[in-house]
């Protein structure tokens, strides 16, 4: 069975790419997940039926083989695809304009554009396939909304080709711009208003920001469009908005940037979001809004410098294992202690590489189990000098995939870096 699924909070350009791609993989079921964003709501309620749509629960997982996701390649941003991640026989086939995910194939057709829809409507003029006109408004509606009518600065010239594209194939735009205006109401407009009321411009390495903080209660819909206004309002180079559910104790990070050298989506997803240069987003729980407008100065300064160095949050000291112990001992010494991985040392203490669980998968034979540890393990250590900033340890972190780094201290391991490190700092857990 091949499916095609794209992220939670769909928007217009997610359900126009899982459509457009149903036309390029004919034999797919097309998977929206459960939570859509509210403006997308009034428009499957009309045209839901044009579109032969399937919910995660109503796909058997074992039965699928290949997997296409599109306007995403992050596994934490699908629903109900987690039992797919580690299925070693899954097809994998990626269609996305954001630039950073940590899904791995071969078949990974991620670019620059305005729109993940742009990428997919260019492949089907190629394949010269046929598209209707309610087909063709659709991919116009999730083209215009991820490109502001094609204003953004992440607008390209191949987003203004797949528009005359579409409206050649008729694209309506009457009934475009009934689904794709945008609520601002009084909401909105009270929301605007007391973030310039209380606006604040800095500089960071040369660039204007302004970092919005506020309280709200409840929902308030369309926050990304008074961020985009926030900021052309005092005219900055990005602004950010945070805003607390102070009844539901989370956070809702929104960032808009008109200038390439400040990325919103690598922003983002350093904390935990997701996004593309010009427009990104995160939730965070429990979270002092204070820590993440830090964790944002940081990121976008590139300090390397932190107030908090590694020494106060990585762990040791670090349990090693040297490189000529069995693969079995191995296995053995990871279950007693709880491990999912270790570094491999040699004979001086220094580190030769890194073995883990997932190593043990290349394991053919029964009696490879009696095999050294070096003959299996991971070579390409990435490891961290111990005066550097918990900030850059994120940043290898998300750049090589990986959950541990060993901390380097003249050419000795002098503690490691976890995720569970890096998540105690960023939601503001260490102790005084």
């Amino acid at each position: 069975m091949i499916i095609i699924t794209t992220h939670r909070e769909s928007d217009f350009d997610a359900l126009a790419s899982l459509v457009a791609a149903s036309l390029l993989y004919p034999d797919a079921k097309c998977v929206l997940p459960t939570s859509v964003n509210p403006n997308l709501k009034p428009f499957l309620a009309i045209h839901k039926d044009f579109f032969n749509l399937y919910s995660p629960p109503d796909i058997v997982l074992e039965d699928v083989t290949t997997l296409v996701v599109v306007d995403t390649h992050s596994w934490n941003r699908l629903e109900g695809m987690e039992p797919l991640k580690d299925r070693q026989d899954l097809k994998i086939i990626v269609w996305d304009h954001h630039l950073h995910g940590d899904m791995k194939t071969p078949h990974k057709h991620v670019k620059e554009a305005g729109a993940s829809v742009t990428l997919l409507i260019h492949e089907i003029e190629r394949q010269r396939k046929l598209i209707t006109p309610i087909q063709a408004t659709l991919f116009l509606m999730g083209l215009y909304e991820d490109t502001g009518n094609l204003t953004f600065a992440s607008t390209l010239a191949q987003d203004a080709y797949a528009a005359g594209f579409l409206l050649d194939r008729r694209a309506d735009l009457q009934i475009l711009s009934t689904f794709l205006r945008q609520a601002y109401g009084k909401k909105q407009k009270d929301t605007l208003f007391q973030m310039i009321q209380e606006a604040q411009r800095i500089d960071i390495g040369g660039f204007s920001v302004s970092i919005a903080k506020m309280e709200i209660q409840g929902r308030i819909q369309n926050l990304a469009m008074v961020i985009e206004m926030y900021r052309e309002i005092l005219n900055v180079d990005a602004a950010f908005g945070i805003f607390k559910d102070v009844e539901k104790n989370k956070c809702v990070v929104i960032g808009r940037s008109n200038i390439d050298d400040i990325d919103i989506g690598l922003l983002m997803k350093s904390i935990g979001g997701g996004g593309h240069p010009g427009a990104g987003s995160a939730l965070l729980k429990q979270v002092n809004p204070d820590t993440i407008e830090e964790m944002l100065v940081e990121l976008i300064s590139g300090n390397q410098q932190s107030s908090v160095i590694l020494s106060d949050i990585m762990s040791y000291p670090v349990i090693t294992i040297n490189e000529d112990t069995t693969i079995e001992s191995a296995a053995m010494l990871l279950r007693d202690l709880g491990y999912t991985g270790m570094p491999v040392v040699d004979k001086n203490g220094h580190i030769q590489g890194v073995i883990s669980r997932r190593d043990f998968k290349k394991l053919r034979k029964t009696k490879q189990m009696q095999s050294p540890v070096k003959a299996f393990m991971s070579r390409n250590v990435v490891t961290i000098s111990y005066d550097k900033s918990i900030l850059e340890v994120v940043r290898l972190m998300i750049k090589h995939d990986i959950g541990r780094i060993p901390v380097i201290k003249e050419e000795e391991i002098v503690g490691i870096i976890t995720r569970s490190d890096t998540m105690a700092y960023f939601y503001d857990l260490l102790p005084d």
